[in-house]
């Protein structure tokens, strides 16, 4: 297969229309092409839009995942066609056009596939061979002519995002390598035709049974077919609701953000904030009232610590000039009586000792602290007093300080909260917004016991056509005990049981040639300090087992990006040359997880080689100037550059890459 020719118009961010060579070109004095078809932009620019037209002008519906319904299908396209500048009138269609080469039976034949659509309509498809129309196809048929020409499974494992095939390096399931592989190497063939010998076999059977048997077993038949038919209807029905319920979330969405819009998040907390605001005016009240305790309390004597330091210094004073006061009048009496009777004891000699004394204590006295008693208290209060001072005042100030700040943090709430209730529209405004919102939920809690519902039922009839099947098959067994000797008959049957003897043998043969394939590539692209991988494929299940070179299994899981990256591409190119397929190979995003050594691994051994047409879709930091110079200039026919246009919100593609190819590469 070649692709000559992409024609892109109102596709996405291509406003217009755009005519793409693709076909790779020779150089003068070189007779071979030249393989790679290099299209250069940056993020945004349009390079994956490249890549999606081809897959969309293939595969249809199938480009979006095989689970894409009709109408998801519709949106999708509706979605794809250009809605850029607003200065014009934006398209309301879109189409694409591929044209390529294809040897079919020996002949090679020019295709040309052409997807036209409009905003939510359905896509129509034409389809031409070698420049004649082939009128005789239509839509269905045209698009299954193009599933047998080029699989969609083996499509993925050639047209493909670089920095999403990781995923093919972490598929448990091994669903990915199994439909590559059955797929790439023919093997779904061999299982085809033993599905028409089958049927061959039923009809004979059928045909030897007895006129009673024939009738039973078509009617069984009949069963199988109008059971089939139930469960299908059942399931578009199901798919039906399935639709509704997602367009009644949708409107719910709408809805609720109307509701947002309008004040509607306050409103459902209006009452939560009245209940707020209640307890906060409760604790409020609470915390001024201690407040005003503290007041009441030893708090005061915080508020002023230096004149209440005097205050206790006047105190301290006065309780010393009291003791000496009270010393000295207690003394005097003691001496008035030791005079006394001193001078009557002693006469001259003791009235002259007498003054002596009094002298001496006079002299003593003299230093007590004496001064004006200001406040006269007691021991005890001024005990009391100083406790007040210099234990009480500071706790009551903690308390004081903490509850201010309780204070503080509860009137910030209650402002909050009373913004809160103001920004709340009143109820009656909202009112039929909460009523549509609570419309919309009833029908699509309706819908989903619907949707449940009908699941159900497509199980149970389901069912009932595998039962209606296994009786079928049971009636077919005793056919073939019975007239076992019809020559038709036995043939088919052996060559039922030689094709399921030689699919297993060319299964074993081809999964051998692609362990080696895969581990020959690998080594070709991998880094020296990268894990030094073999594949284990096994040829019942196709799951890969990775093994280091000491026979332990790796995880797949704990590669780095760029070695998921670097297995992913080699399991591509090792399945590719297994299969002996002829297509092209499209990269999206080349080099976008890879580091240095594994970039230049590549760009030397891979691209180039890839296949006989290569075509990459890279920013200027993959393939940057000194690969497109110096190391691919030998290999690109020629170039794109997509460069995006921010006022009219279009993309348009001229020759040439980022940087220009010097006289002497060209």
């Amino acid at each position: 297969m070649l692709i000559k020719q992409l024609v892109l118009r109102n596709f996405r961010v291509f406003n217009g229309t755009h005519v793409i060579d693709l076909a790779p070109r020779k150089r003068q004095n070189d007779d071979n092409p030249r393989p790679i078809v290099l299209f250069g932009g940056l993020n945004g620019a349009g390079k994956t839009s490249i890549l999606s037209a081809i897959r969309l002008a293939l595969y249809g519906r199938l480009a979006f995942g095989p689970a894409t319904q009709q109408q998801e299908y519709v949106e999708e396209l509706s979605a794809l066609i250009h809605n850029g500048s607003t200065t014009v009138e934006r398209p309301s269609e879109a189409s694409i056009e591929l044209v390529f080469t294809y040897n079919k039976g020996g002949h090679e034949a020019e295709f040309t596939v052409t997807r036209t659509w409009k905003k939510g309509k359905k896509d129509q498809l034409n389809l031409q061979q070698d420049g004649q129309l082939l009128e005789e196809l239509d839509y269905d048929q045209c698009q299954g002519f193009l599933n047998e020409l080029i699989p969609h499974g083996i499509a993925d494992l050639f047209f493909f995002d670089g920095e999403k095939i990781a995923e093919l390096a972490e598929d448990d399931s091994g669903n990915i390598l199994r439909t590559a592989v059955r797929r790439l190497l023919g093997l779904d063939l061999i299982a085809k035709l033993r599905n028409d010998l089958m049927i061959f076999v039923k009809r004979q059977q059928s045909s030897q049974l007895a006129g009673s048997q024939q009738h039973k077993l078509a009617e069984l038949e009949e069963q199988v077919k109008q059971f089939a038919f139930q469960t299908e209807q059942i399931l578009e029905k199901a798919d039906f609701a399935k639709m509704r319920i997602d367009l009644l979330s949708k409107e719910i969405n709408r809805y609720e953000a109307l509701l947002n819009a309008q004040g509607g998040a306050f409103a459902q907390t209006k009452a939560q904030e009245k209940q707020k605001v209640d307890t906060l005016l409760k604790e409020k009240d609470r915390l001024e009232k201690a407040l005003r305790h503290e007041c009441d309390s030893s708090l005061p004597y915080a508020l002023a610590p230096r004149t209440l330091g005097r205050l206790l210094e006047q105190i301290s004073a006065e309780i010393q000039i009291k003791q000496a006061n009270s010393f000295e009048k207690e003394l005097t009496q003691f001496l008035t009586q030791l005079k006394n009777d001193i001078s009557f004891r002693s006469g001259t000699t003791g009235k002259i000792a007498a003054e002596a004394i009094e002298d001496n204590l006079k002299d003593y006295l003299a230093g007590k602290p004496k001064g004006e008693l200001l406040f006269d208290i007691s021991e005890r209060e001024a005990g009391m007093i100083q406790q007040s001072i210099e234990q009480d005042s500071k706790k009551a100030w903690q308390r004081f300080d903490l509850y201010r700040n309780q204070l503080a943090e509860v009137e910030e709430q209650l402002e909050q909260a009373a913004a809160n209730i103001a920004r709340a529209p009143e109820d009656d405004q909202l009112i039929d917004i909460f009523e549509k919102l609570r419309e919309l939920d009833r029908k699509r809690e309706s819908k989903r016991q619907e949707y449940r519902s009908l699941l159900e039922e497509a199980k149970q009839t389901k069912q009932l056509q595998l039962d209606c099947a296994r009786q079928v098959q049971k009636t077919h067994d005793l056919a073939r005990n019975q007239h076992n000797s019809d020559s038709a008959f036995n043939n088919a049957q052996e060559t039922i049981n030689l094709l399921d003897r030689y699919s297993e043998l060319l299964t074993q043969a081809r999964v051998k040639t692609l362990s080696a394939n895969f581990e020959g590539a690998y080594r070709k692209l991998a880094r020296k300090e990268d894990l030094q991988l073999n594949a284990h494929i096994n040829p019942e299940t196709f799951d890969v087992e990775l093994v280091d070179e000491k026979g332990t299994v790796i995880n797949r899981k704990l590669l780095s990006a760029g070695e998921k990256q670097i297995y992913a591409i080699a399991i591509l190119e090792a399945l590719a040359k297994t299969s002996g397929r002829d297509l092209p190979v499209i990269i999206d995003t080349p080099l976008g997880r890879l580091d240095s050594q594994h970039r230049d691994k590549l760009i030397n051994h891979y691209f180039p080689f890839a296949s006989h047409q290569v075509v990459l879709l890279s920013t200027d930091t993959e393939v940057d100037e000194r690969y497109f110079v110096d190391q691919l200039r030998d290999d690109i026919s020629h170039a794109y550059e997509i460069v995006f246009n921010a006022h009219t919100k279009s993309s348009a593609l001229k020759p040439g890459y980022f940087w220009e190819l010097t006289k002497e590469a060209i």
